[in-house]
């Protein structure tokens, strides 16, 4: 064999196999560029409301009543903050009182609505008994009706239990959400059954395989449960089963703030929902990274 022959001979096993090769994207540069234009515009589109409100609660009351209407505020001031918690200052139930029933039935309410959501799912997702597709075809039809609709039925429900103008009026409805009980349900069912098996095998319990098995495997579904229903509750006045004032949340109280006088709060109104808007976004943020993450790194199949 020549010597050109066995430079070639070794070139030839120094390439790469075929599925070791990187694989080069089909898109070309334009339209790489034209795609990142595209998703660019978007999210200005997205982000362009709460750049909005966040400018508008910063506004003087001269500037928001101006025409043509400016969409950043000329001369910034946080007078609206403070007007909205000199106001707050003088309702007889503190505000440190409406933060803390807020922040009670948000936590209690998503942390009772997670665990019984993931019980319930891993049962229907991982085991075959008598009704549980009927029971899941009613949880799917559940989802078609909106909480104004279930308002009264759940009224009448909670006054039957003694539970009106309690804590508990708003935190059991919150831990029997469907929407909750079907995503995770979902989300299970792409849980490899060999996994489940094979740590019943290596002798771990039910309990067990929930919690260091399946709920570690199926985070992004709980993490995006916490953010509809941080959300949800977070939000929630509770104008319909709690009539103590003592017990009302911060959203039912700053609303009833602003409408008091609607054109000399106007700018207290806009900083109303930025307070709103803080712990929602805020968790928001945090979830999507560790949603992204798990998506990521996390895909077991069969």
């Amino acid at each position: 064999m020549s010597k050109k022959e066995k430079v070639k001979k070794v070139k030839v096993y120094k390439k790469k196999p075929k599925f070791l090769r990187r694989r080069k994207p089909n898109r070309s540069r334009g339209g790489d560029f034209f795609l990142s234009i595209f998703l660019t515009l978007m999210a200005l589109i997205m982000v362009a409301p709460l750049v909005f409100a966040i400018s508008s609660s910063l506004k003087p009351l001269d500037e928001l009543f101006i025409f043509p209407p400016k969409f950043f505020a000329k001369n910034p001031s946080m007078d609206n903050f403070s007007d909205l918690f000199v106001t707050m200052g003088k309702s007889w139930v503190t505000f440190p009182r409406y933060v803390f029933n807020t922040v009670f039935l948000t936590f209690v309410g998503t942390l009772g609505h997670i665990i019984v959501a993931s019980m319930a799912a891993f049962v229907l997702a991982k085991y075959d008994f008598p009704g549980g597709k009927g029971f899941f075809r009613l949880v799917t039809v559940a989802l078609m009706f909106n909480g104004y609709v279930t308002a009264i039925p759940n009224y009448v429900i909670m006054n039957k239990l003694g539970m009106i103008d309690t804590y508990w009026a708003i935190i059991i409805p919150a831990f029997g959400a469907p929407l909750g009980l079907f995503l995770m349900k979902q989300f299970m069912e792409g849980l490899p059954g060999a996994l489940i098996e094979a740590a019943k095998i290596d002798g771990a319990k039910e309990w067990g395989i929930f919690l260091h098995i399946v709920m570690p495997n199926v985070k992004p579904a709980w993490l995006t449960v916490i953010i509809f229903t941080v959300q949800a509750l977070w939000n929630n006045g509770a104008t319909t089963v709690i009539y103590s004032e003592e017990k009302k949340t911060l959203s039912f109280a700053l609303r009833q703030i602003t409408s008091g006088n609607a054109i000399a709060r106007t700018g207290q109104a806009y900083a109303v929902s930025i307070v709103l808007m803080i712990v929602p976004i805020f968790i928001f943020i945090l979830s999507q990274s560790q949603i992204l993450e798990t998506m990521a790194s996390s895909g077991l199949k069969d």
